[in-house]
């Protein structure tokens, strides 16, 4: 067996650092095709930070555009501070727009955790632990929690106008139905990856 300079032994054909054997080809040689064609898979990780750049520009996006929507919704309130109900929906609209880039911005965290590597940069303070990804179902009971937060919102966006007792019924009944959706998926599809 061979030995590093450290006097461990160095990986070998046999003993690949791994620890898995790579499969053998007919005349019991590592497939050179094989070897190459896993060098790219685990190469193509980095495609992940496409969408993570995407999500970190639209959740900036978001966040702007929220605070100009804001500014907006409080030169009105000055302009015409009655009725309260039009000038209530214009900053629940302003959470809805942070919170979407929030969302935004934990994807873009979880998918980079969840690829590359974890995001913790030397000298920094570390994500709180509530942002940790250890697989996809972190992620996604985070977004789910956020849509579920953003549904709400908007449910009592429209609450506020009140037109109609009969829409608000509806609406209400609709977003519950998908919150519910989104629970029942949330739990029993965890609870089959925690068993598996």
């Amino acid at each position: 067996m061979l030995t590093g300079s450290a006097g461990q032994p160095s990986p070998t054909a046999e003993h690949p650092s791994d620890g898995q054997k790579p499969a053998l080809d007919a005349q019991g040689r590592y497939s050179s095709a094989e070897m190459i064609l896993e060098r790219l898979l685990a190469a193509s990780r980095v495609l992940v930070v496409v969408p993570v750049m995407v999500l970190v520009t639209a959740a900036l996006g978001a966040s702007i555009y929220g605070a100009y929507y804001f500014a907006r919704t409080v030169a009105h309130t000055v302009e015409h501070p009655l009725p309260a109900e039009n000038n209530i929906a214009g900053f629940l609209i302003v959470i809805d727009l942070f919170l979407i880039g929030a969302t935004m911005l934990i994807a873009a965290i979880g998918f980079y955790e969840l690829f590359i590597s974890r995001v913790d940069p030397p000298g920094a303070r570390p994500l709180p632990p509530w942002l940790l990804m250890q697989d996809l179902n972190d992620l996604k009971a985070r977004v789910i929690a956020m849509i579920v937060l953003v549904a709400a919102v908007s449910f009592i966006q429209v609450l506020v106008d009140f037109r109609s007792p009969l829409e608000v019924a509806e609406l209400g009944a609709g977003v519950a139905l998908v919150i519910g959706a989104l629970t029942v998926f949330l739990r029993f599809g965890s609870q089959r990856h925690a068993e598996e």
